[in-house]
């Protein structure tokens, strides 16, 4: 039987923010040719001290001099609440997932657990801002499932 536990705080940790290459995959979401680099972010999304989310986003280099420039400043603020706070960004169809040990962005969300999941879920979903596009995956980790509304 599971206890699910209710979360009142949530907070964001950031990992990583750094200019490299994407995925492939991500590279084509994006419009980023596979040797350009772009600002990678990833953080954690915490319910109390439980992480409950990892985030990976992708901006191409040319959206941070235009539209997505004041996501170089975020900090541990959330990029969620940025996107959603704008009503004129666009956001296009969600894409799932089951990652499983050998896919990279398994392996980096689960640098912080003590047991690796066989298998966690994912969605991403390209954001639009004046036609610059940011991609922005979300890995749902085993704790997740503890929290209720």
């Amino acid at each position: 039987m599971r206890i699910q536990k209710r979360c009142d705080a949530f907070s964001v940790r950031p990992m990583l923010q750094r200019y490299a290459r994407a995925c492939r995959d991500e590279a084509g979401l994006v419009g980023v040719r596979p040797h350009e680099l772009a600002l990678l972010r990833e953080v954690y999304l915490y319910c109390g001290t439980t992480p409950v989310v990892f985030a990976h986003s992708v901006v191409p280099r040319r959206g941070l001099r235009g539209p997505w420039r004041a996501l170089t400043r975020l900090g541990s603020k959330s990029l969620g609440a940025a996107l959603f706070a704008n009503p004129v960004v666009q956001r296009m169809p969600l894409q799932f997932k089951k990652l499983n040990p050998h896919h990279q962005l398994h392996r980096r969300a689960c640098r912080l657990l003590g047991a690796k999941p066989a298998h966690l879920w994912a969605r991403r979903s390209v954001f639009r801002l004046h036609g610059s596009p940011i991609l922005v995956t979300e890995v749902f980790l085993p704790d997740i499932l503890e929290l209720h509304p």
